[in-house]
């Protein structure tokens, strides 16, 4: 029988390691591509940088409660030991929750800036459809998903007015390795995905088509990063990217011989190396 309420429930759902990863892109992108606020004083002195990280982070918190709470069906096929709503957790606690986080984070970021604010209720009113419809359908569920991956480094340059290209470089980074992130785990989860009606790009186009599909996207992704790294003309950004690419290429041959669902789990966990290794960059600029 499920409790009624559990901390450790609630914290497991909310993917600590993931919201880490997004606070840390977040404070990287703040010290080491904006530098100053808005007061001209050096950016890690400006409280409104960590009510913007912190109303990312609960907001994204937000968002993995909900999509596990639409997804425990789902789940019990998928990864029937990692469900915890049920069982540590009752469902409507998680509504709660969701509820909660949500307007918190909404409103600390409406008063770090109303224009901030809107995004932010965008992104979370994203993220409900995305658990809710989106995540059934082809790829639109994979594009929203990626696309606020890149606004969540893409609002920090927003907010400070400053290196705005190069913040969107990283932002587009985030997008793409995303993107190709949600498509692995699509394949990965398309077992409880087709018992349970979704329509997600393996179930309607077949795994080897679908793995065509991430190649077009990588390509797509080397000539975006390619382009603006050209237009901001930095020679240490231009060094550590073609050395990435590496690490890159290798992650699609993996994708290219993988053809069992650990070997997706595999993959999942190196996009995210992909994605760190990425942020870290940042340093060098």
């Amino acid at each position: 029988m499920a409790q009624s309420f559990s901390f450790w429930s609630l914290f497991k759902i909310s993917r600590p390691a993931n919201l880490i990863i997004v606070a840390f892109a977040q404070l990287m992108t703040a010290y080491f591509l904006v530098e100053t606020s808005r007061q001209g004083l050096p950016v890690v002195q400006d409280v409104n940088l960590y009510l913007l990280v912190f109303s990312t982070v609960i907001i994204t918190a937000s968002g993995y409660m909900i999509n596990d709470y639409y997804d425990v069906k789902i789940d019990y096929i998928n990864k029937p030991d990692e469900v915890i709503i049920g069982k540590g957790v009752k469902r409507r606690m998680v509504i709660f929750f969701h509820t909660v986080l949500n307007f918190t984070g909404i409103g600390i970021a409406w008063y770090v800036s109303p224009r901030v604010g809107v995004i932010t209720f965008v992104s979370a009113f994203l993220l409900w459809l995305y658990s809710n419809q989106l995540k059934r359908l082809p790829f639109i569920g994979n594009f929203v998903v990626a696309l606020l991956t890149g606004v969540a480094i893409w609002i920090v340059g927003y907010y400070y007015q400053q290196s705005e290209l190069l913040v969107l470089t990283y932002a587009i980074f985030a997008f793409f390795i995303n993107l190709i992130r949600e498509i692995i785990k699509d394949i990965e989860d398309r077992q409880g995905d087709r018992k349970h009606g979704c329509k997600t790009l393996p179930i309607v186009l077949g795994f080897r088509n679908t793995k065509r599909v991430i190649f077009v996207i990588a390509i797509a992704f080397v000539c975006a990063i390619m382009t603006v790294t050209f237009k901001i003309n930095s020679a240490s950004l231009f060094y550590y990217f073609g050395g990435m690419s590496f690490l890159f290429f290798l992650f699609m041959y993996k994708i290219y011989n993988a053809d069992r669902k650990e070997h997706f789990t595999q993959l999942s966990i190196l996009s995210k190396l992909l994605m760190l290794t990425g942020i870290i960059s940042m340093g060098l600029l």
